[in-house]
């Protein structure tokens, strides 16, 4: 409008109709398809205008059809970038969706309260606009205690998450049916080697590995049985003191069992009422900082020990990522547990609500608990 009027107060002005071009231009670049047409029907419009005003439109003048047809051109130009634009826009937030539903079924949040434990998670994944890596964690409720696992798949990408997916599915099925740790521990290492033996599987062979930590906490003792299978050791916080609970004879990573003996031993550790566990995949100590510093995870965990093992996590997740810059270049995984009271027969048996995993950018998404 303010280009017409310019135009037409000031006929003298021989960039006053080429100028109009610039209306559906801009437009395009913050404004949707609707308004996209529209400015560039106002904009032809106001050429009209400004021809029959200046005489040009009847007088039938070169260039001032030349610069209607090429605002006429230009404006289908844009607004059809714009539609295409926008529907490309819908398409990927689709894919988003289903993509965020898919990983939330493999990765599912852990409750807040299992029997005994309160439990607190959070995953980040270092893959821009992923929920999920190779990293993982699980956690079920047996008659006698509860079962975690926490891994870290060898690679990254969609092959890393398809391993994931088939040990978490194969740990939530033999945690119910091994009965003892080291069994469970064998079943989980065959089930990665016949997946590696699959015929469609085989140019993975002998590449895939998943270190893993396979825990056992009964309700009625205060202890946890650990098999460590190339992992890294957990922590246990005991009011502000923090020891770092070292396998003593740790196993090959799951995949690679034709290494060991196939018996896996199983470690003991006092875990009493008000203590955390604190479980974590290596991309949480081997993140570095600027000056290539790796991250004090066994420093700087005692001072959250008072705090719950959500808030623990939660405190644990933006100290490591201002330690980082920001961005992380490997995935990381952290779970707390922390033992309270004996449970009630009720509490035995209760599960939390699953709560929406909160991503971040950088960017890499996680969910705490």
């Amino acid at each position: 409008m303010a280009i017409v009027l310019t135009d037409v107060l000031s006929p003298g002005l021989p960039m006053g109709p080429s100028l109009l071009i610039v209306a559906p231009a801009l437009t395009a670049s913050f404004a949707s398809t609707l308004i996209t047409g529209a400015i560039a029907a106002l904009a032809a419009a106001g050429m009209l205008v400004i021809g029959l005003q200046n005489g040009h439109l009847l007088g039938g003048t070169m260039d001032f059809g030349s610069q209607l047809i090429a605002l006429v051109v230009v404006s289908v130009i844009v607004t059809v970038f714009r539609y295409l634009q926008e529907r490309h826009a819908r398409e990927l937030e689709l894919i988003r969706t289903v993509a965020e539903a898919t990983q939330r079924v493999v990765l599912r949040p852990l409750p807040r309260r299992i029997g005994p434990l309160r439990v607190g998670s959070v995953y980040m994944a270092a893959q821009e606009q992923s929920l999920i890596g190779g990293d993982l964690y699980a956690a079920v409720r047996t008659p006698t205690g509860t079962r975690l696992i926490i891994g870290d798949v060898m690679g990254k990408g969609l092959t890393a998450i398809s391993d994931a997916a088939l040990l978490l599915g194969a740990f939530r099925e033999g945690a119910h049916r091994q009965a003892g740790l080291s069994d469970l521990a064998a079943y989980l290492d065959h089930s990665v080697c016949w997946n590696l033996a699959d015929p469609t599987e085989a140019e993975k062979a002998g590449e895939c590995f998943i270190t893993a930590a396979i825990l056992d906490i009964p309700d009625t003792l205060p202890q946890v049985d650990m098999v460590t299978c190339g992992h890294p050791p957990a922590l246990r916080l005991h009011g502000q003191k923090v020891s770092t609970l070292h396998a003593t004879c740790p196993a090959p990573p799951l995949g690679l069992g034709e290494m060991a003996d196939h018996h896996y031993h199983v470690d003991t550790f006092t875990f009493e009422p008000g203590d955390m566990l604190l479980l974590h995949t290596d991309g949480v100590i081997e993140a570095r900082d600027t000056r290539g510093v790796f991250y004090p995870l066994s420093e700087r965990a005692p001072s959250w020990a008072p705090h719950s093992p959500s808030a623990l996590v939660n405190h644990l997740r933006t100290d490591l990522l201002a330690h980082v810059g920001g961005h992380l270049a490997d995935d990381a995984a952290v779970i707390a547990v922390q033992r309270s009271r004996r449970p009630t027969p009720t509490e035995a048996t209760e599960t939390a609500p699953l709560p929406r995993p909160v991503g971040r950018g950088g960017q890499a998404p996680d969910s705490a608990t």
